[in-house]
């Protein structure tokens, strides 16, 4: 059994999309940050750390998006999320995931202008395809949601981004990102623009 523990809008929004890709059955958790549900006892015993997401594994919770996210590629291959047995591709997708968890998701708390840059790199390096060229991965899912948040806060001028614009266009138009999207719209985002 598969529980999500979840924010919408968050970086939980990324394993969210996975599972809705793979069609796995999962129990959804929402949680609030208003309402500090991340802080509650019951909840630090699952995720000592107090963040979203958390993934229950029957009851052994999984924490951080990168490793669930290779987590669900790997138990789910009929997705395709990961390339099967390719180590240089496999590589190639944990660096973008490194990237956009060491660099991306915190570069907003270093200023806007660090922000935009950061956001160009990323830009200059998807090019016109997915983040691992011809596959559509977790990689992107990844990338999707962090950009997602910088383009519905920050709407940056179109053209800014030209390459991240077409990714979010494409990932815009998959099934799995509408059902979330729907999902966690419907429940309410409290996370700050």
């Amino acid at each position: 059994m598969l529980t999500l523990y979840f924010a919408p809008g968050s970086s939980s929004m990324a394993p969210h999309i996975a599972l809705h890709e793979i069609g796995a059955a999962f129990e959804a958790r929402p949680m609030s940050f208003r309402h500090r549900d991340m802080q509650s006892a019951s909840y630090l015993k699952l995720n000592p750390a107090g963040k979203v997401p958390t993934l229950l594994i029957d009851d052994r919770p999984l924490t951080e998006v990168a490793a669930i996210l290779f987590y669900l590629a790997r138990r789910f291959p009929d997705a395709e999320l990961l390339p099967p047995q390719d180590i240089e591709t496999e590589a190639q997708a944990l660096s973008w995931m490194s990237f956009i968890a060491a660099t991306l998701h915190p570069a907003r708390q270093k200023g806007l202008d660090h922000a935009r840059e950061v956001y160009r790199i990323a830009d200059r390096r998807l090019g016109a395809n997915w983040a691992l060229g011809a596959h559509y991965s977790i990689a992107d899912i990844h990338l999707f949601r962090l950009y997602w948040r910088l383009f519905n806060s920050l709407k940056p001028v179109p053209g800014t981004f030209p390459n991240l614009d077409a990714h979010y266009a494409r990932m815009m138009a998959r099934p799995a990102v509408k059902k979330t999207i729907e999902i966690e719209g419907a429940i309410g985002y409290e996370l700050p623009a």
